[in-house]
This record gives C-alpha cells, structure tokens and sequence, in this order.
C-alpha cells in the first residue's frame, strides 16, 4: 500500500522567544497487536498533517531538554536530552499509540493508549553543533518499531542560533546508498536481520532482589528517595526474571513542581522509568 508521510518540524522558544531547541524529522511506527479474534496483525502508523508540539521544554544545565509531539488520534511521541559539560545526546525515546484509533488499529482486543520506553542510541554531540542523520535508523522495543529518517536536531542551542557546523551519524558516509522509504517488508527485514541481539544466557536471579538506595538533586537539594528491591518478570517466548542489582544501577530523571522522574538503568540494556 501507499504509507503517506509528512516531514515534521519543530522550533522550540524560549521566553525571550529564542530558538532553544531545534528538530525535523521524518518518521514511522510499525506496530503488531493483537485482535479480538486472538491473530496478530501488523500496521503501520504514519504522522498526520497536523502535529502539535505541546509540553516541549528547553533544558538547561539542570534540567533535561524535552522534544514532544502529538498526532493523530491519540498518538505522542517524545525524546529528551541530556546536557553534560560539552556535550548533549538523546536519553529516552517514550511513543504511545492509541488503540481507540481504529482507522489503524482495526479489531484491537486492547483498547485504549500504550505507551513504549526506549534508550535513544545517539551518540554524543558538541554543543552548537547541529546532529544530522539522513539514513533510516531503527528503535526496537516490544512489538514495535521506530523508523526515522532524515533528521536533523539541535538541542541547548545557544543564543537562539542554530549552529552551523554538523555531526553526522555513522551510517551518514559518502559511499552509503540513498535513503530507501522504510515499508512494512523491508523494516520487517531489517529489524529480524540486522537487529535482534544474539542469543545470551542469562545468570538464574536469586530469589529475592537486592534493596537499593536511589536519588535525584535538584540544584543542591535532594528531591526524590526511593528504597527498593526489583525484579522483572518479562514474557517473552518463556518467563524470564531479571533482577535489578543496585551496585551496577544508575539513577537519572528530573523533579518538578507537579511531577517527578526517576529512570534506572542497570547497564545491561534494561531501563525502568517511574
């Protein structure tokens, strides 16, 4: 079929109306889930033409930048930036695909919002430098994937001037092949053939997780304690327990005068966001 994509273009202000953060981008959703009649299907979910960018935040050295936009019936999708001495990269890509639309989603047995967390894979780049990526790039998680393509970012832009020197992605060379508009075929190829991680074995957890102790700052102040033991119990082809250890676990997030955010990754891959 006939997939209909719109660039999207985003032009974050600040209150002296400065661009602080700077991105466009093309992008797609392919999704399997599961029907009334208990046979999965897959779709595809595509922007609309109307995109709103609401809850888009600046960042600064203490507070995470924050790229949101909302589409469709029901659809978001978000990623924020870290700021880090010289440097700022993607952190956390959160999608949530709404069920209820049924034009996409025709006969689901669930209904209603979902809500994907994934780890951004860019990789770091100079402040006043502009990330630019052409090829199409792939985030898995659960029963979907994200397709990106032609994406250009800037996030903390200084002086409300977009920087005019580029960091290009890996996959961005002058022998790559032009960019090919990611279908159903060829992202189901690509994610099966070049993305599934090798088969690993993983250490029996013990019984009972460690307890951890977890915090965040804001400014000099302590603003989120968290004491907790965790373990997962994740259904995949057969049950599998993870245990989160606290000594190998990183606390990150962001407190707010509303909400809080706490994210915990244990540096093997596997992120819990609260």
């Amino acid at each position: 079929g006939f997939f209909q994509s719109y660039a999207v273009e985003v032009d974050v202000k600040d209150a002296s109306n400065a661009t602080c953060l700077y991105a466009k981008w093309m992008m797609r959703f392919l999704i399997t889930y599961e029907t009334n009649s208990s046979d999965y299907k897959n779709t595809t979910l595509d922007l609309s033409s109307s995109v709103t960018h609401n809850g888009s935040v600046c960042g600064s050295d203490t507070q995470a930048a924050l790229l949101a936009v909302q589409f469709g019936e029901g659809h978001s999708w978000s990623v924020n930036f870290t700021k880090n001495n010289e440097t700022y990269q993607g952190d956390f890509v959160t999608f949530t695909y709404n069920t209820n639309d049924t034009a996409v989603f025709p006969d689901a047995k669930r209904k209603g919002p979902i809500t994907i967390v994934v780890k951004d894979t860019m990789h770091p780049v100079q402040l006043n430098n502009v990330f630019v990526c052409h090829s199409t790039d792939f985030l898995e998680a659960e029963n979907v994937t994200q397709i990106f393509w032609n994406v250009t970012v800037q996030a903390f832009v200084q002086n409300g001037t977009i920087g005019k020197k580029e960091s290009r992605c890996r996959a961005d060379t002058p022998t790559s092949a032009p960019t090919v508009l990611p279908t159903t075929a060829n992202v189901t190829a690509a994610s099966t053939t070049t993305l599934s991680p090798a088969p690993t074995t993983a250490p029996k957890p013990v019984e009972n997780p460690d307890t951890g102790n977890y915090s965040l700052k804001s400014g000099n102040k302590t603003c989120l304690l968290a004491t907790v033991g965790l373990q997962l119990n994740v259904s995949q082809d057969k049950p599998i327990l993870i245990n989160i250890n606290p000594k190998t676990t990183s606390a990150d997030g962001t407190c707010g005068n509303t909400t809080a955010t706490l994210k915990l990754n244990d540096g093997n891959s596997t992120l819990i966001a609260f």
